[in-house]
């Protein structure tokens, strides 16, 4: 795991099915790290289990940043990635059982509500920040009062403003 995980948790792409078809991910994920990208999730519904692999391997390879797989903590073990887990995933726990303490681990928070289900990541993805038409069950918007509900609460634990975030809303998720 990196010394300082905030700072390589400045700037996530997280990639999207729908959005990378018909495109070479590895170049689309390499332009991104030339712009500023600090780390990539792999997060594509549609491919199996294999094709997360080859491309959780391809993308470790060829990047200097962090790589994480949503969902996907057998993937991610595999690859020697780390993971982003929601809701419907392996508890935080389990997965750290799995992983070790060595690989990041993160958790969609959305609520104070929903606390809980991020304990024991190493960093907290909040939102739906807006909404977005990546991910229609991500809930109601939260907004900048949602998101810095949830960072009060985190105690130091990076949190990452996620969910439909436009270059306007920079300046407002670094004050929250």
């Amino acid at each position: 795991m990196p010394d300082n995980l905030a700072a390589h948790l400045r700037l996530m792409l997280v990639t999207d099915d729908r959005l990378v078809a018909g495109r070479d991910l590895i170049e689309l994920a390499r332009a991104a790290v030339r712009g500023g990208v600090t780390a990539v999730q792999l997060r594509l519904k549609q491919a199996s289990a294999r094709e997360l692999l080859a491309l959780a391997q391809a993308l470790c390879a060829e990047l200097p940043v962090p790589v994480l797989v949503n969902d996907r903590p057998d993937v991610a073990l595999i690859a020697g990635v780390g993971v982003h887990l929601g809701p419907e995933d392996v508890p935080v726990r389990l997965a750290r059982r799995v992983l070790g303490g060595m690989t990041i681990i993160g958790a969609s928070v959305g609520t104070p509500a929903e606390l809980a289900r991020g304990e024991g990541a190493d960093y907290w993805g909040v939102g739906p920040w807006r909404a977005t038409g990546t991910k229609g069950d991500a809930g109601d918007a939260i907004g900048v009062e949602g998101f810095r509900a949830v960072v009060l609460r985190a105690e130091g634990l990076p949190c990452i403003a996620i969910g439909g975030i436009r270059p306007e809303d920079i300046p407002l998720v670094l004050r929250a």
